[in-house]
């Protein structure tokens, strides 16, 4: 599900929720962040999203479990991969501990988060598993033709 990218590129990320304090608090927390760098854009719905991922190239989305006049994730993922988005896909809520939660593979989504979790340091670790997986130097000799 990663995607290698070249060191020094910066990340595109689209941040999907509908409230905009969210977004808003988002940009606050990973300000900090110099590496990768980080360019976070902002949908206030799927509609928003979809128009946006056609016109532009995004390495992660970030999606808040529930956007109006959708139910959750399980209806609003299956949108994203229908026009063809096949990057990572996070979706973020106040509370994931519901049980549907574990159906995410099902939907196409990679992982799951709690807002509260979201910072910094773990955008940081979302990116390297899920958008710029490097493989260890010492990996690199099994590889090389």
């Amino acid at each position: 599900m990663a995607a290698e990218t070249s060191a020094g590129r910066t990340v595109k990320v689209l941040f999907v929720d509908d409230e905009f304090i969210e977004f808003r608090s988002l940009k606050k927390k990973i300000g900090s962040l110099s590496e990768p760098a980080v360019d976070v854009q902002y949908a206030q719905s799927i509609g928003d999203a979809l128009e946006k991922i056609k016109v532009a190239r995004y390495d992660l989305i970030l999606l808040d479990n529930r956007l109006l006049p959708n139910a959750d994730f399980r209806e609003t993922v299956p949108e994203l991969r229908g026009i063809g988005y096949t990057g990572p896909i996070g979706v973020i809520s106040t509370d994931i501990s519901d049980g549907y939660f574990q159906q995410f593979p099902d939907y196409g989504v990679d992982f799951r988060i709690g807002k509260d979790e979201m910072d910094a340091r773990t955008l940081q670790y979302i990116i390297r598993e899920y958008v710029t997986y490097d493989v260890p130097d010492f990996w690199k000799d099994d590889y090389t033709i």
